[in-house]
């Protein structure tokens, strides 16, 4: 029997895929990050606060497309870029 995981889709809905995810989620908050080296979702896990929200992604990408942002932990350049996107946005809408 294949080993299955359970990943989230462009389109927010959950897939069994013979691939782990590349990358962890939290649904509540719609924030992506690194499953290896986030010390922000290891505190949350280690507190036991995060595995019912928890996700995962296959992609950057496929994160994104579902509606989700990089985490400022341990993603901080994507993260920079994508707030400075976000905030050129909002200026345009404000003038």
């Amino acid at each position: 029997m294949t080993k299955t995981y359970r990943l989230t889709g462009p389109d927010g809905k959950v897939y069994e895929s013979p691939i782990p995810g590349a990358l962890g989620g939290n649904r509540r908050t719609k924030v992506y990050g690194s499953l290896r080296e986030c010390r922000s979702a290891q505190r949350a896990l280690d507190r036991g606060t995060y595995m019912a929200n928890r996700v995962f992604f296959a992609d950057e990408a496929t994160a994104i497309a579902a509606g989700y942002r990089p985490c400022g932990a341990c993603m901080r350049a994507e993260y920079d870029a994508w707030k400075r996107k976000r905030d050129a946005a909002l200026r345009g809408r404000d003038g």
